[in-house]
């Protein structure tokens, strides 16, 4: 099976100067297989956030390599790395950063204008499928203050599939939902992981949702555990 992502040797380091240099990221090798379905684990401070922001490509690492689709991400300048980040990248967070003056619809399609500048009749035929997919047809048109809370991480599901992403990164997308439908969440998840062939990394706090993705990566102080030492960690 190919890989989606791969990276070699990652480091983060901060500061510097008048300040102490710190290293969030000791030597990161990670490979997301082409539609895996996988979960990264870890306690508060173990480097979490950095790692995702460095293969959300929102940041450049100190040192390491990074092949996002076979294609060369690290050492690339902002404008290579939004392109990159637009063509195979999708984003679901635990909050959903739902523009609350536009309808359902229009935060869908909101990475399209981002990246092409226009919506065209098939953009708005995907946005309205997916809603449908996702059981809000009849409520494309409502705002995200007339939703629930489960509604609009759906909302923030479909909008982060709209361009067809080889990979979606999930930072804890039930973190902020009631336990049922943090499980609908989740089902849905794996239902369009297996259904649209794209893979996904789930950022998570729950070992539950972790044992139930193909696989774990477990982060601590900056380091991934060998899969041994991590089981005994869940």
């Amino acid at each position: 099976m190919a890989d989606v992502m791969v990276l070699q040797g990652i480091r983060q380091r901060y500061g510097g100067g008048d300040s102490p240099l710190v290293e969030v990221l000791h030597g990161i090798d990670l490979k997301l297989p082409e539609g895996g379905f996988s979960a990264l684990i870890g306690p508060s401070g173990s480097g979490k956030s950095t790692l995702l922001n460095i293969i959300g490509l929102l940041e450049s690492p100190t040192e390491g390599q990074l092949w996002l689709a076979g294609e060369q991400a690290s050492g690339q300048n902002d404008r290579v790395r939004t392109a990159l980040r637009n063509r195979y990248l999708g984003f679901i967070f635990q909050f959903h950063h739902l523009l609350p003056a536009f309808s359902a619809e229009e935060n869908v399609l909101m990475p399209v204008l981002a990246g092409v500048g226009r919506i065209s009749a098939a953009d708005r035929e995907r946005a309205r499928t997916l809603l449908a997919r996702v059981g809000l047809a009849e409520h494309a048109h409502k705002r995200p203050v007339q939703l629930s809370g489960g509604q609009q991480q759906r909302v923030a599901i479909v909008r982060a599939l709209i361009n067809r992403p080889r990979l979606v990164l999930a930072d804890e997308p039930t973190g902020n939902l009631d336990s049922q439908t943090a499980n609908e969440v989740f089902a849905l998840l794996r239902e369009l992981n297996r259904e649209e062939g794209m893979s996904f990394l789930i950022v998570t706090h729950d070992p539950r949702l972790a044992q139930s993705c193909d696989q774990q990566f477990y982060l601590q102080d900056g380091r991934l555990l060998p899969p041994a030492q991590a089981d005994e960690r869940q």
